[in-house]
C-alpha cells in the first residue's frame, strides 16, 4: 500500500500494544512513561524512504496509541521518540534516531553499522554525554505490520510428552543444516531445514523427545564483532522479542511454523531458548535501537544514584528491569505469543538468576517467577532455567521454584571430573547419578527438575572434551582470554586429532561412558547437537562468534563408521531409558523403600558387592561405583537394575549384591555386545566403561 494515501490518524486504543490490524485499519500502541511526544513514521515498502509521520495522538495510562484507518498489513514503519536527553538521570530520548517497536512481529531489513545509531557523538571526549543529531534510518531495520491470519495448524497437536519420559536434543537452527549436502543450498540454515523428513527421521531414530532451539528471536550482529570479520552465531544479543530472525527464514515467519508442525507431527516438542535479561543495546556507549530510546529509565535496571549507568547482572552491558510492570508485561506478552501463535512447548531462559532480580536481590518469589507460574498457559509448559548470572550471590542452581527445571552444571562438572580420572569424586557422582537430590529434593519437586548434561553449545563438544586438554578459541580474536578457563577435559596423550589408535579407543571409551551416564541418570537428560556422532569444534569451547564449519554440524561424519556406531550406541541408551524406569526416577521418595522384598530403592555397593559405608565413601582415591534401582512398573512388577562404573585404566571385576537375581546384560559399553542372560555373581568391566544389567521378570514379579 501507499503510505502517502494515508491522512489522518485517530485515538485509537491502548490495548493490545504493537500493530494491530483489524482488517479496516491498524492500531498502534507503544509505552513510555517519560517520553513527551512520540511519531509514527511510515517507509514505502522498501523500507528505504520515509514517507508520512503522525504524531501517536493519546497517550492512556503510559500506553501511547493511535489508529490509521484504510492501513493494512505489509506496512513498514518506524517510531521517533522525544523526551530529554539527560543521561545522569537515566533518559536517553533522541527523535532523529528511528526505532523499532518493542512488539514488532516481522522486520524487514538489515541493521547497516552506522555512527549515526548511537544517540551520542561517537569520539566525542564527553562521550555519551553529547547529543548526536544525524538520522539513523537509513541504517535501521523496520517493523511490517505483520498479518493476523491464523496457521492452519491440521491435525497436529503438541505431543504433551512428560517430563519424566523428556529427553532434550540442544540444536542450532543454522549450524544444523549449513553442512547439509542433500539439502538445496537455499533451504540450508533455514527454519525450514528443520522440518526436512531425514532430519526428523535422525531425531527419531536416536530417540529424542525434544529439540531446544537456540535463540530464534531477531538478533543483533554486533559491530565489534563485524570489525573482526566475525559473527554473532548464537544469537545472544536480541533485537526483538516476537519477531523471528530473518536470516533464518527464506520469506516468511510462517516456515518456522510449519517446522513447528512437522515436529509435533513426529512426536517431537520445540522449546526455545529466550534472553530476557538483557538486550543487544548494550551499556552507556551502545547504539540506540529501540527500548533505549523509547525509556531507558524503564526498561533498564540503572545504577542507583549513578542513572547515567546499567547494572550489569549478565555481563553484556545492561540488564533488562522485570520489576517495572511494563516490563513484565512485554517478556509475559512475547511468550504467550510464542506459545500461542507458534505453538512452542516450552522455554530455556538464558541467565534465568536475572529475571528472578528484584531490587534486593534475586528472589524465588520475584515477580518474573509469580507472574509465569499463575498464567494459565505459560505454567502448562516447560520451563528450563539457566541457574546464574555474573551478579551478586548469582549462582542459584536448585534455587527455583517448583515448576521450573534447571541446568545442572554441577551434574556436567562431576562427571566431567569423575570419568578424567579426579580423586575424591565418587561421592559427588553417587549424588548426581540419582538425580542430584541432594540439591533438588526440596519444596516438592521431581527428578525432572535437574537438566542432565556433559556438553552444551556453551563449551567443549563431547568429542573435545575428549581431545583436548586446553580451549583453542584463537579464531575468535579475544588472545584466547574467553570461554570457560576450566573445562575438566583431558586428551589423553595426544592434544587434538591423533592417529595412535590406543588413544582413540580411550577417547572413545570415554565418550561412551559420559553419554551412559548423561542417558541412565535420574533427571532430564540433554544431548548437544552432533555430539551423538562425534562432531568437533576444534578445541573452541566459546563458539559464539564461529559461524562457519567450526560451529556448523559435520554429517559427514555422521556417516562414518564410528559416526554411525556412535549414534546407534546413543539411540540404545535411549531404548534402555525408556524401557527401564528405574533409571529415570518420578519422584524422589525414601531411598531405603523396598518395591520388592530386599531391594531397596537405591543402594550403593563397591566392587566387592559390598554396600559401601562411611570409609568407603570417605576414601579419595577408591573410585569404582555400582548402583542398584528398583521401580515399580505399570503393570505391577517391579523393574531392577544394577549400573556399574570402572573410570580407572585396568579392567574390574564386580561381584554382584546380594540378594541373588536372575540378571541380563543389558549394555557393556566397551563391547556393545547385544543383551544377553547373565552367569556367575561377578561381571568384568572394561576401563573405562559402563556395565548396566536389568533383572529378568518371572510371571510379571521381579524374583
Amino acid at each position: 500500500m501507499d503510505p502517502t494515501q494515508l491522512t489522518r490518524i485517530h485515538s485509537g486504543l491502548p490495548y493490545p500494544l504493537g500493530a494491530v490490524s483489524d482488517g479496516l485499519g491498524v492500531n498502534f500502541a507503544v509505552f513510555s512513561a517519560n517520553a513527551t511526544r512520540i511519531e509514527l513514521c511510515l517507509f514505502d515498502t522498501r523500507a528505504r524512504k520515509e514517507l508520512r509521520r503522525f504524531d501517536l495522538p493519546e497517550c492512556t495510562d503510559e500506553i501511547w496509541h493511535g489508529y490509521l484507518p484504510d492501513a493494512h498489513p505489509g506496512l513498514v514503519y518506524g517510531y521517533r521518540v522525544h523526551g530529554p536527553y539527560d543521561p545522569r538521570n537515566g533518559h536517553r530520548f533522541n527523535p532523529h534516531k528511528l526505532l523499532l517497536d518493542p512488539y514488532a512481529r516481522q522486520l524487514t531489513g538489515p541493521l547497516r553499522w552506522s555512527d549515526a545509531l548511537f544517540g551520542y557523538r561517537m569520539n566525542n571526549a564527553r562521550a555519551d554525554l553529547t547529543f548526536d543529531r544525524r538520522d539513523s534510518a537509513p541504517a535501521m531495520p523496520k517493523a511490517i505490520v505483520a498479518e493476523e491470519a491464523p496457521f492452519i495448524w491440521g491435525n497436529s497437536r503438541p505431543p504433551a510428552t512428560h517430563w519424566s519420559d523428556t529427553t532434550v536434543y540442544e540444536v542450532h537452527v543454522r549450524g544444523a543444516s549449513m553442512l547439509r549436502e542433500d539439502l538445496r543450498p537455499p533451504l540450508r540454515g533455514t527454519c525450514s531445514a528443520l522440518a526436512d523428513p531425514r532430519f526428523i527421521e535422525h531425531l527419531q531414530r536416536l530417540g529424542v523427545t525434544a529439540v531446544e532451539l537456540l535463540p530464534v528471536h531477531a538478533f543483533l550482529q554486533d559491530r565489534f564483532l563485524t570489525e573482526r570479520g566475525l559473527r554473532n552465531y548464537w544469537g545472544y544479543s536480541t533485537l526483538s522479542y516476537f519477531a523471528p530472525e530473518p536470516s533464518y527464514l527464506q520469506h516468511h515467519p510462517n516456515e518456522l511454523r510449519q517446522a513447528i508442525r512437522r515436529l509435533h507431527a513426529a512426536g517431537i516438542e520445540v522449546i526455545l531458548d529466550v534472553v530476557y535479561n538483557h538486550t543487544c543495546e548494550g551499556n552507556e556507549l551502545g547504539p540506540t535501537l529501540s527500548w533505549r530510546g523509547f525509556d531507558n529509565a524503564s526498561y533498564y535496571r540503572l545504577v542507583p544514584g549513578d542513572e547515567r549507568h546499567y547494572i550489569n547482572d549478565t555481563g553484556c552491558g545492561n540488564t533488562v528491569n522485570l520489576s517495572h510492570p511494563r516490563v513484565l508485561q512485554m517478556v509475559t506478552d512475547s511468550l504467550r505469543y510464542w506459545a500461542a501463535s507458534y505453538g512452542v512447548d516450552g522455554f530455556r531462559f538464558d541467565l534465568g538468576v536475572t529475571l528472578g532480580r528484584e531490587g534486593t536481590g534475586y528472589d524465588p518469589g520475584s515477580g518474573f517467577f509469580d507472574a509465569i507460574l499463575q498464567d494459565p498457559v505459560l505454567s502448562r509448559l516447560k520451563l528450563i532455567s539457566e541457574p546464574w548470572d555474573v551478579g551478586p550471590d548469582g549462582y542459584q542452581l536448585s534455587n527455583h521454584p517448583p515448576g521450573f527445571a534447571e541446568w545442572n552444571d554441577k551434574f556436567r562438572d562431576t562427571v566431567r571430573r569423575y570419568w578424567r580420572g579426579d580423586d575424591g569424586t565418587r561421592g559427588d557422582m553417587a549424588a548426581r547419578l540419582c538425580g542430584s537430590r541432594d540439591l533438588f529434593d526440596r519444596r516438592h519437586r521431581r527428578p525432572w527438575a535437574t537438566v542432565n548434561y556433559v556438553a552444551s553449545h556453551d563449551g567443549f563438544t563431547l568429542a573435545d572434551l575428549v581431545s583436548y586438554d586446553r580451549s583453542h578459541n584463537e579464531p575468535n580474536g579475544e588472545d584466547g582470554n574467553d570461554g570457560h578457563a576450566e573445562n575438566y577435559s583431558r586428551n589423553w596423550g595426544e592434544e587434538g586429532p591423533t592417529q595412535d589408535p590406543s588413544i582413540q579407543e580411550t577417547r572413545t571409551l570415554v565418550q561412551r561412558a559420559l553419554l551412559a551416564c548423561v542417558l541412565l541418570s535420574d533427571g532430564t537428560p540433554m544431548l548437544l547437537a552432533g555430539d551423538e556422532f562425534g562432531n568437533s569444534q576444534s578445541g573452541n569451547n566459546n563458539a559464539y562468534c564461529q559461524d562457519n564449519e567450526v560451529s556448523w554440524l559435520d554429517w559427514t561424519q555422521a556417516q562414518g563408521d564410528a559416526g554411525r556406531e556412535l549414534s546407534r550406541y546413543a539411540a540404545r541408551l535411549l531404548a534402555l531409558r525408556r524401557a527401564h524406569p528405574s533409571v529415570r526416577a518420578a519422584r524422589y521418595g525414601d531411598a531405603s523403600r523396598e518395591p520388592s522384598p530386599g531391594i531397596a530403592a537405591i543402594a550403593w555397593f563397591d566392587a566387592d558387592g559390598a554396600a559401601l559405608d562411611e570409609a568407603a565413601w570417605a576414601s579419595e582415591q577408591e573410585r569404582v561405583l555400582a548402583l542398584r534401582r528398583a521401580a515399580p512398573r505399570e503393570d505391577g512388577s517391579v523393574d531392577i537394575t544394577l549400573l556399574m562404573l570402572n573410570p580407572g585404566q585396568e579392567a574390574v571385576a564386580f561381584h554382584l549384591p546380594g540378594p541373588a537375581l536372575a540378571w541380563i546384560r543389558e549394555l557393556d559399553s566397551a563391547t556393545l555386545a547385544p543383551a544377553i542372560p547373565l552367569s556367575g555373581d561377578a561381571v568384568t568391566v572394561a576401563a573405562h566403561s559402563v556395565v548396566l544389567l536389568a533383572a529378568a521378570q518371572v510371571n510379571g514379579e521381579a524374583p
